[in-house]
């Protein structure tokens, strides 16, 4: 896609609108709702009879992406995904893109070639259509921020304030893995540290690793519910681990829930690693995070549309708000649950 890979280019030899003009030269339009995309003062959109959804997610190097194992073409893939996922939360088809970028001048152009080869490669897989954005230069490292568009009819469209006691607690694929994966790198980066002249061995840890660094977004699931003709009653993104979406939901439809700690879908390479590392896998599904799965509740009166679906597991129920939030562990202990997933406000010292 971009040529030159072994030479180096300043930023400020194109300056910003020769770097936009630059990066966006392989753009593709794939949906009829783009009127007019880059090139303009603002993209134009047309969405008849259909409401627009919109969300906005913004990654920071050093807090969210480090750049030691986290390949940029990987990076700007992942950083669509993220936004996409929340397009599909709300039971939506995702359409449009924008990207805005803060690069310090650390970074060649070849580099933001890589990390933009990322994002059309996404736009090319989920059909969206980058759009629009900004770039700036930045005092220190990389800031990306992507705004994502979509459209569902109004009947469709999925909240996290639904869900009614009785309702049953569904989740996409399995959990944990992309944290798991994060822990295999970043062992791996202390290793790297101590002896530069290491060569680490990821394949037996692909599956997880790959669910970090190239996560794929659940395009198919509004799809799929469409088809089984199965309204979620409410629905959220696995972005900061299982346990605080279940909250976020359950304190948006005003219920309380129980979770089967025994139906937590778990890889098998997730239960292995965790034992590996010696930390629990439970722990680590209900606080991990950067799963990009779907969390949703439906009626009971759907389970049998739902019911043998490889990619539907159903986990628990929600309940009357009074009863409360709580894990029934496998030998049928009652647990609150708690929020224990990632904040990027959380101070160093009070995380560990």
């Amino acid at each position: 896609m971009f040529d030159n890979k072994d030479s180096k280019t300043n930023l400020s030899e194109l300056g910003e609108f020769g770097l936009i003009e630059h990066l966006t030269r392989y753009v593709e339009l794939h949906q009829n709702s783009t009127k007019t995309g880059i090139g303009d003062d603002a993209a134009v959109m047309h969405f008849e009879n259909e409401e627009v959804i919109l969300t906005t997610d913004m990654l920071v190097e050093g807090v969210h992406f480090d750049l030691a194992y986290m390949p940029l073409k990987h990076l700007g893939y992942k950083a669509v995904m993220v936004n996409l996922s929340d397009v599909y939360a709300m039971n939506a088809e995702a359409t449009q893109i924008t990207v805005s970028i803060a690069a310090s001048n650390r970074f060649p152009v070849e580099a933001l070639e890589e990390l933009y080869a990322g994002i059309l490669l996404a736009c090319k897989n989920y059909k969206v259509d980058l759009v629009g954005g900004d770039t700036t230069s930045s005092t220190s490292g990389l800031v990306i921020s992507i705004s994502a568009i979509g459209k569902a009819e109004a009947k469709k469209i999925t909240k996290r304030s639904g869900a009614k006691p009785n309702d049953l607690l569904v989740v996409t694929g399995d959990l944990g893995a992309a944290y798991m994966g994060l822990q295999v790198l970043e062992r791996e980066k202390q290793v790297f540290k101590v002896n530069p002249n290491a060569q680490p061995d990821l394949e037996p840890y692909s599956y997880i690793v790959e669910r970090q660094l190239k996560p794929e977004a659940r395009k198919d699931i509004p799809q799929l519910l469409t088809a089984l003709e199965v309204q979620p009653t409410s629905m959220i993104d696995i972005s900061d681990g299982l346990s605080s979406e279940i909250i976020h939901l359950c304190k948006n439809s005003k219920t309380g829930a129980n979770l089967f700690e025994e139906k937590i879908p778990l890889d098998p390479a997730v239960i292995s690693v965790c034992e590996e590392f010696q930390i629990d896998s439970t722990m680590i599904a209900l606080s991990g995070g950067e799963d990009y799965e779907l969390l949703l509740t439906i009626s009971q009166d759907d389970f049998d549309k739902i019911k043998g679906n490889p990619n539907l597991t159903v986990i628990g129920h929600m309940t009357e708000e009074n009863e409360g939030m709580h894990l029934i562990t496998r030998a049928n202990q009652k647990i609150p649950i708690k929020a224990r997933g990632w904040n990027s406000f959380e101070d160093e010292k009070d995380s560990e």
